[in-house]
């Protein structure tokens, strides 16, 4: 499995987790797990999925994620899963 951590930052507005899901579903990746809060009108989500069934590689999907947060006014950073496994090995 290939999995990826997504996170979404921003003031809260319609349709962050609709834009989200939508780019993400036509790129085949799964969400396996997805949490979201708001705080105070601030919007926070935090997505993992598997983009092992996706044809694309990772830092152009990173890069398309962060662009289509610039474009709905949040802020996207998508990480690997190893990243966070191999932070805690050391």
């Amino acid at each position: 499995m290939d999995r990826i951590i997504i996170t979404v930052v921003g003031k809260d507005r319609v349709g962050i987790i609709a834009k989200v899901c939508t780019y993400l579903s036509e790129q085949n990746i799964n969400i396996l797990d997805i949490t979201q809060t708001i705080l105070d009108g601030f919007f926070n989500m935090m997505v993992i999925a598997d983009m092992s069934g996706s044809s694309r590689e990772f830092f152009d999907i990173s890069d398309e994620l962060k662009s289509l947060g610039e474009e709905i006014g949040v802020r996207i950073l998508a990480q690997r899963e190893d990243i966070f496994t191999k932070m805690h090995r050391v």
